[in-house]
């Protein structure tokens, strides 16, 4: 293979296929993890475990991307949002891809040694669903789906790390983030219909078609009413209902948007990244709700 000379330096172009330089979707799987493990420690956790869970998104999401990066190596040189990615693009080889990845799933699996025994096996159980996600794509139609279940992992891995068991509040927050997960990776998915129908590649997108807001607001009305019932079970002070109906009513703005069919194609990866901003905003919540209720 030849690889075509970049004019970035190596480790910047290695950056941005751990996907650092947007932020975005790095915190956004950081965010059901801090849900989980502050709900777990009733807003209290230990701060050695916080920052645990924090590189141990970092580490599981830098390998995920570098998984996805080399499945897609070449489809995505046919997508428009994807075709500067590093390897798509032959900026870094096939061989620095692997090595970044062992590397970055070697990094997850250190800081996995420090959780409980079940925590740990979950991380274990999470890793085939993370590397085989991409692969999805190829043969299931919603391979958001599979995505979503790989986040949901975030919830468990967390919730256990404090308690060592599973209970009704983890299975609320887990269906919360799966239901999350697939209303906010359908919009980005939306972006990429033209050419993902083009090469033949799977989305819940192309799946729902024209039903794809309704799907979207389906999936968030269901990560509301999983959240509120979660607040129900726990039980949460009203901090966190005030941070429930801002997030409801900001789910309900961009389901709205979604029905415009101009909606410009820059406008699916603005209300993705919104999420995260509701992400925090619920965590803020949580940890006051959970504290003071």
């Amino acid at each position: 293979m030849t690889i075509q000379s970049s004019p970035e330096p190596r480790w910047r172009t290695i950056l941005r296929l751990l996907r650092w330089d947007k932020p975005a979707g790095r915190l956004i799987l950081m965010i059901p993890a801090l849900w989980a493990v502050f709900l777990a420690a009733k807003g209290l956790p230990p701060w050695p475990l916080v920052g645990v869970i924090i590189l141990g998104s970092l580490a599981t999401s830098a390998a995920g991307c570098v998984a996805n990066d080399l499945w897609d190596r070449d489809i995505d040189p046919q997508v428009e949002r994807t075709q500067a990615r590093p390897l798509a693009a032959r900026s870094l080889s096939i061989q620095t891809g692997i090595v970044v990845g062992i590397v970055s799933l070697a990094c997850a699996a250190g800081l996995a040694f420090y959780l409980t025994p079940l925590s740990f096996w979950l991380a274990v159980a999470a890793v085939p669903v993370i590397v085989l996600y991409p692969a999805a794509k190829r043969v299931f139609p919603v391979p958001q789906l599979v995505l979503a279940i790989a986040w949901g992992f975030a919830v468990l891995i967390s919730w256990t790390a404090v308690t060592g068991s599973l209970t009704l509040g983890t299975g609320l927050l887990w269906g919360a983030v799966v239901l999350w997960t697939l209303g906010f990776d359908t919009v980005y998915a939306m972006s990429d219909r033209e050419d993902d129908a083009r090469i033949g590649v799977k989305s819940s997108a192309l799946f729902f078609g024209s039903f794809a807001p309704h799907a979207v607001g389906l999936f968030f009305l269901g990560t509301a009413a999983c959240l509120a019932a979660l607040g129900v079970v726990l039980p949460l002070h009203s901090s966190f209902w005030v941070s429930w109906a801002i997030a409801l009513l900001l789910w309900g703005h961009q389901t709205r948007l979604l029905f415009n069919p101009d909606l410009p194609r820059v406008c699916y990866g603005e209300i993705f990244g919104q999420n995260v901003a509701i992400g925090f905003i619920l965590l803020a919540g949580m940890i006051t709700g959970v504290r003071w209720g």
